[in-house]
């Protein structure tokens, strides 16, 4: 189709996508928009011209397809331009620190690193890109061990095969934040006609300047996991068998080596599930988190008489755990994982220095995660930082205790996300993978299972048992009117819920991340940081449940963290799962009014 000649009816649209047609050189791209045009599809084309993707969670992260609101070649060049411009201008000796970057196993993936690192090349600044697929986590350990200016990851972790992103880490090893990503953006948008050498790749792996760093970081990397293991003994005489699932991306060869460094035995794979595939032929959802992720995973494990099975995202920078249990598997949630392995990390801690200051010592969650890593705190004396929801403010806030001279011991979020250590400032799941199995054979020893340890856990520091869910929302102005209901509840601002089931459970505090409200805090201004940008209020109960209501950065979702958190002396689980079941019941149906707003249930 030739430039300018697109007709809609809407002169904006039509200069939008005309300019794009003039731009692009993916000949099915733009066969795509002339079907669109030729079958009159004018609120798609809105949709796809009349938008951009915007900087987000860390990045870019959406569909591929054509125009500017979703990923492709067009956009990634304009975003990498955008990004080496705002590099150049804020980092002076960012040509000798360079850029690292890295793809997963998704279509797409590797083409949309080569656009970044030509474009990097081109203005005479040092690639370090790795060869193959990569786990996410190679990022930003390559960004700290190369002294990087800043890296890159193309994935979209685990979003559905359609999908893929852009995730940016700055030279302190840790996702960006305000205000790189809004200047980050503001560049894209004033260097968005590509350069004609954008487009060519053919020289990338031939460039002085070009650096392929798979091999110094696999073996930095896995010295690193070498050294952090506690019991080597231990692991290569345990009896335990696991099973293990890349589900379909890139963990398999990672995971394989960071068992063989830590001693076990090699562990049994999902065959079916081994390589990388982007189409994610056996899941519904690439996502371990969803339970039907690991039913191939579970009948391996029958099969072969495991016991035990971990599982990583397709980008390998999330954990998941299942521990056959009478006969029955447990997958654990987030937060069990997230007691789990601070424990560990403590007990690593403690053996190796057992002199060293407690005081000095850091973990840190998200404040829609379990509570119980700051119980484990008051008793045994290290400090327990919590912040907004998502590894960039976790990996940000330790880089800055880092520079302090203080110990980060662990780091975790309720979807699976954990940081052990601070080899790398963000989630690692082929790290964690390792520490799970390392618990469960020591914890063998002893006769005990990673199950009687969260009870042994929980009987010592409280029960900490969680509900969490969602409901499917597409219409922003239904998310927006929900969420002014509750900060306005008696008709005037700042008038929140005060209990459920008719004053039975009384609210004790409010805290509204939106609006910067704290009702626990002087003048009501709440601590952490605000972002008018998202929606997030957690409501604090008299009993000890914390329920946190916050929409997604990147699904049509309104999401709820319940967490009831009991003191150690309330033993009665059965007791407190009933509480809890009564408590969210009221919560959804007084508080988001699912019928009444026509969300969409969980399927």
């Amino acid at each position: 189709m030739a430039p300018n000649c697109v007709n809609t009816g809407n002169s904006t649209l039509d200069d939008q996508i005309n300019e794009w047609l003039s731009w692009n050189k993916d000949i099915k791209a733009e066969m795509e928009i002339k079907n669109l045009i030729d079958n009159g599809q004018i609120k798609t084309l809105s949709q796809l011209f009349l938008k951009r993707l915007e900087f987000g969670t860390a990045g870019l992260r959406g569909q591929m397809g054509p125009g500017y609101n979703q990923m492709n070649d067009l956009v990634i060049i304009q975003t990498g331009q955008g990004l080496v411009k705002y590099l150049l201008k804020i980092i002076p000796d960012v040509t000798e620190k360079g850029i690292i970057l890295g793809y997963d196993g998704r279509y797409n993936s590797k083409r949309f690193a080569e656009l970044t690192a030509t474009i990097f090349l081109n203005k005479k600044i040092k690639v370090y890109m790795y060869s193959k697929v990569c786990p996410t986590p190679f990022i930003p350990y390559g960004v700290l061990k190369y002294k990087c200016a800043a890296g890159v990851m193309v994935t979209a972790s685990h979003n559905p095969k359609e999908d893929n992103g852009y995730k940016v880490y700055w030279e302190n090893g840790s996702q960006i934040i305000t205000p790189h990503d809004k200047e980050i953006q503001k560049s894209i948008l004033e260097n968005l006609e590509p350069l004609q050498s954008s487009w060519n790749t053919s020289s990338i792996y031939t460039n002085s300047i070009f650096k392929d760093p798979l091999t110094e970081v696999m073996e930095a990397y896995f010295s690193d996991i070498k050294k952090n293991v506690l019991y080597p003994e231990v692991n290569r005489k345990t009896s335990l068998r696991f099973t293990y699932t890349p589900v379909h991306g890139v963990g398999y060869n990672y995971m394989a080596e960071a068992f063989k460094v830590a001693n076990f035995n090699p562990f049994i794979v999902v065959d079916e599930q081994k390589n990388p595939d982007p189409e994610f032929s056996t899941v519904k959802f690439p996502n371990p988190e969803e339970p039907s992720a690991l039913e191939l995973s579970i009948k391996t494990a029958n099969d072969n008489d495991s016991t035990i099975i971990i599982a990583n995202d397709p980008d390998a920078d999330r954990l998941a755990c299942a521990i056959k249990n009478n006969g029955d598997w447990h997958v654990f949630s987030g937060n069990e994982l997230g007691a789990l392995l601070g424990w560990w990390m403590l007990h690593t801690f403690k053996v190796r220095q057992p002199d060293c200051n407690l005081a000095d010592a850091y973990m840190m969650a998200s404040t829609v995660s379990s509570k119980i890593l700051a119980s484990i705190a008051k008793k045994e004396g290290f400090k327990f930082e919590e912040t907004l929801t998502g590894f960039k403010w976790m990996g940000n806030k330790a880089s800055e205790l880092i520079k302090f001279g203080k110990t980060i011991l662990f780091a975790y979020e309720e979807a699976i996300g954990f940081m052990c250590g601070s080899n790398v400032l963000d989630k690692d799941g082929v790290s964690a993978g390792t520490r799970i199995a390392e618990m469960a054979a020591y914890l063998q020893t002893m006769g005990f299972t990673l199950i009687d340890k969260l009870n042994e856990i929980y009987s010592e520091y409280g029960y900490h048992i969680s509900d969490n869910s969602y409901w499917i929302c597409h219409e922003q102005e239904t998310i927006k009117s929900i969420f002014n209901r509750l900060r306005n509840f008696d008709d005037k601002a700042n008038t929140y819920p005060t209990c459920i089931l008719e004053g039975k459970y009384p609210i004790r505090s409010v805290r509204d991340l939106t609006t910067g409200y704290d009702n626990t805090q002087p003048g009501n201004r709440a601590v952490l940081p605000v972002s008018n940008s998202s929606q997030m209020i957690t409501f604090t109960f008299k009993n000890g449940l914390v329920t946190t209501l916050r929409t997604s950065g990147t699904e049509p979702k309104i999401k709820y963290y319940n967490e009831l958190c009991a003191s150690p002396d309330q033993k009665d689980v059965t007791k407190l799962q009933s509480i809890l079941t009564e408590m969210v019941s009221a919560i959804v149906k007084e508080l988001l009014q699912p019928e009444a707003n026509n969300l969409i249930a969980r399927s």
